[in-house]
């Protein structure tokens, strides 16, 4: 177990027995991730195959964090357990420069499930500042699974520390007495959306915010969709101006410069409107980004219907309108007082798209009733629907069928007798 999981184990023992407070207020804790080091200049916001990597620890140092009583008990992160060889090299981040958003998911996740990847690699500039200030930068990217967030973090190496005389063994990093390498977060990046599912017609708000340290000027935003190899711009926002690329994206420019919320609003969702969108943020010295996955979709409606009475009858069950094309028919027979069971040699129809983008198709089954009739069920999953679509319809026996079929002959040849019986006087 991960110095980091044993430290979220900790914190699990200690929320079962935590007592709900009426009133939640602010503490500093020290988060512990798991991470790794790609010992080579990598791509910033890429992750690097595992043999450029070593383990790593990343000590965020006295968050602010809500607690509600859970925390009671929570020790901070003691640099003396480090004495032992076989344990990873620690970067101690100081957060009192910016804000660490969504820091109590980042410190529950373990105890809820989640999984936390987290990679650090070297910082180059895109955009240096006229200064004789020699210093080294990393960039963290911290991603957690299911529900986010996602945060992407500059840490500067803090001034004098490459004065030390104390060199890492292999990385060549200079290290504290207390053998960490200390650094400062000047610019993180969040969204709480790196997953993002929206219905077509629908309005999705993509989540992206950012905090920098103080000296920093905020000089663009741009967003950017990236779909099956090609990409283009969708809001970009500098110099006080914003312009949409496309129709219906708005960002507001007085939360991005107040509140540092860069997040964009996309009306009318349509199927063109899915992929991978990019939240660029670039100040006056660093750059970083999140990345939000938009899936658009539509749900099926469902027609079920017999084609005509002709033994043996067919059922067809239509599939209309729905988005993305993965969709799934089960067809299923019950007699009076059985139990269910899946039917198959059914046959679909070709697949048939909208305008809009939405998929519709047909599924036809010869039924066979039995001597007392049938039930019969056509039962579609699709992802956009939280429980499976079903229609029904009973089909009678053969017997009664042609019972019913001979009895309106009948009908039909005695109203034609009563018509030229009733008609005849009168010609005459």
């Amino acid at each position: 177990m991960g110095t980091a999981a044993r430290w979220c184990l900790l914190l699990c023992l200690v929320l079962l027995g935590a007592a709900d407070l009426a009133e939640r207020q602010w503490r500093t804790v020290d988060v512990v991730l798991d991470c790794f080091l790609v010992k080579e200049d990598g791509q910033r916001g890429t992750f690097a195959s595992k043999e450029n990597m070593v383990k790593a620890l990343l000590v965020l140092r006295q968050v602010p964090v809500l607690d509600d009583g859970s925390l009671e008990g929570l020790t901070e992160f003691q640099e003396d357990t480090l004495a032992k060889d076989d344990l990873p090299v620690t970067f101690e981040a100081s957060v009192k420069l910016i804000q660490i958003p969504q820091a109590e998911a980042l410190l529950h996740a373990d105890c809820n499930g989640e999984k936390v990847t987290c990679e650090l690699s070297h910082y180059l500039q895109t955009k240096p500042k006229a200064t004789a200030e020699t210093a080294t930068w990393f960039i963290t990217n911290v991603q957690v699974s299911k529900r986010g967030p996602g945060i992407s973090m500059v840490l500067k190496m803090l001034q004098g520390a490459e004065n030390e005389a104390v060199l890492h063994p292999t990385l060549n990093l200079p290290l504290s007495p207390q053998g960490t390498v200390q650094t400062s977060v000047e610019f993180q990046v969040t969204t709480q959306t790196p997953s993002l599912k929206g219905l077509l017609g629908s309005s999705a708000a993509l989540h992206c915010s950012f905090s920098m340290a103080p000296g920093l000027d905020l000089l663009s935003v741009e967003w950017r969709r990236q779909h099956k190899g090609s990409g283009q711009q969708v809001y970009s926002w500098a110099e006080g101006q914003g312009q949409a690329r496309r129709e219906g994206a708005t960002l507001d420019a007085g939360q991005l410069l107040e509140a540092g919320d860069a997040s964009l609003t996309l009306r009318s969702l349509t199927v063109n409107d899915e992929g991978t969108y990019i939240c660029l943020v670039t100040t006056s010295m660093y750059q970083a980004q999140q990345i939000i996955q938009v899936h658009v979709q539509a749900s099926p409606k469902v027609r079920l219907s017999q084609a005509s009475h002709v033994l043996p009858p067919t059922l067809i069950c239509q599939v209309i309108g729905y988005y993305p094309l993965e969709m799934d028919v089960m067809w299923t027979r019950e007699e009076l007082g059985g139990a269910p069971v899946q039917v198959s040699q059914a046959s679909f129809s070709s697949l048939r798209q909208s305008p809009a983008g939405t998929y519709s198709i047909s599924s036809s089954l010869a039924a066979e009733p039995g001597s007392s009739g049938a039930s019969y069920t056509c039962q579609v999953t699709h992802i956009s629907l939280e429980e499976p679509l079903e229609a029904s319809t009973w089909v009678d026996p053969p017997e009664r069928t042609m019972t019913f079929g001979a009895f309106g002959v009948l009908i039909a040849s005695s109203l034609f007798l009563l018509t030229l019986w009733f008609l005849g006087p009168q010609r005459r």
